[in-house]
Formats: C-alpha cells, sequence, structure tokens
C-alpha cells in the first residue's frame, strides 16, 4: 500500500479510537483529548472536574469533547454525579465503543420542542447524531446551579432514563439496542461544564 495511504488509514484509525491524553478524578481515570484543557480541583467530596476549553463538533455533527472513564464496557450502568452548565448545557456519554458509535444523554438550559436538537437522548452511528427521546418534557438545567443528576442505562433493554434532581424527565429517556455494551464518559457538546461527586456503578461486559 503507498505511504500516503498508509497515513491516511492511520490517522482515521486513531481519530476513530476516541480520547488519547490521560486525567485522575473521583477515584478513576479518564481518557480526554488534550490533558491541558481539563481542571481537576480539590480533593475529595470538594473535587471538581472542570473543562476549560470547549470544541464545537460540525464535521460530523457530534460530540468530541469528553472525559471518558478508563474502565472496561459496561452492559448496564448507572451515573451519579452533581453538574454545573457554565454556558448552556452539558452532556452524559454511555454505550461508548469508539469515537464514532456511542450514545448521549444532552441535559440543557432548553427545551427541545424550542429547541429539538437540545435536551434529549442522543445516537451516534457513524455520521451526525440523531436524537431518540421524545421532545415534551421540561428543561433539565434550568439554573447554572449544581444539580443532582443520575442516569440509568440497560444494555440489555437498550433503555435510558435520567433523573435530574430526582424527577425523570420524559424528553430524557430513549431506547437504543445497536450499541450494546460501551463505556461512559462527561462533558459537553459545544461549551464547557463543571462536574462534581461522579459515581459509576455498574456490570461490566463478559469478555
Amino acid at each position: 500500500m503507498p505511504i500516503l495511504a498508509l497515513l491516511a488509514v492511520s490517522g482515521f484509525l486513531m481519530a476513530d479510537s476516541g480520547p488519547a491524553d490521560s486525567i485522575e478524578a473521583f477515584g478513576y481515570k479518564w481518557k480526554v483529548p488534550i490533558a491541558s484543557e481539563w481542571a481537576v480541583d480539590g480533593a475529595g467530596k470538594d473535587q471538581v472536574l472542570r473543562m476549560l476549553v470547549a470544541k464545537p463538533s460540525t464535521q460530523p455533527r457530534r460530540p468530541s469533547q469528553y472525559a471518558l472513564a478508563d474502565t472496561e464496557p459496561f452492559e448496564s450502568v448507572t451515573i451519579q454525579a452533581e453538574v454545573r452548565r457554565d454556558k448552556g448545557s452539558l452532556i452524559l456519554v454511555y454505550a461508548w465503543k469508539d469515537a464514532g458509535h456511542f450514545d448521549y444523554a444532552h441535559l440543557s438550559v432548553d427545551e427541545a420542542t424550542k429547541q429539538p436538537v437540545h435536551n434529549g437522548i442522543f445516537h451516534v452511528f457513524g455520521g451526525d447524531r440523531v436524537r431518540i427521546s421524545q421532545e415534551p418534557g421540561p428543561a433539565a438545567l434550568p439554573t447554572p446551579d449544581w444539580t443532582p443528576v443520575k442516569l440509568t442505562w440497560s444494555g440489555k433493554t437498550g433503555e435510558i432514563w435520567v433523573e435530574v434532581a430526582g424527577k425523570k424527565l420524559p424528553s430524557l429517556h430513549g431506547v437504543d439496542l445497536s450499541l450494546g455494551a460501551g463505556r461512559v464518559g462527561i462533558g459537553s457538546f459545544f461549551e464547557t461544564a463543571q462536574f462534581r461527586n461522579v459515581r459509576i456503578q455498574g456490570t461490566k461486559a463478559v469478555q
């Protein structure tokens, strides 16, 4: 194979393999695109993971700026955290296979009926993200305050629910059976956000 073709294939594989740098927070190691674009402040219950740089992704239109927990894939998982948006939104990633195949929950100041690409469950399968949850429902993060959230997902049923401040939101419920077991992450699509008290519990996939 010509050298240029080999370089092109190599570049594609690296881009598709996901984040490359590593940071530590909440008792986990996290893979991130560039470590200097994230900050970990404090310790214990006061520890906060902050995004310093927003990286809008338009070609294809799907998130790329997230911290991916360096764990084995989960066939079912629960993520609990306190989150704080810096501007309008943040995301929780689940069922991550690679940089082009994963699902995520988008938590926003917007209601999806007013902005359909916000405040919902989205699916990435090799191209642009696609909404897989209904639009009606309240905004997940109407204020910039610290807010408790809980994501619960089953790879067997494909069902995902996100609770915000103890309440399930109808626009943050979906079903996707195409991906199966995968890893989880936290971040934002077009902006920056902060996370604390992140806990991950689940059943790891059988290898």
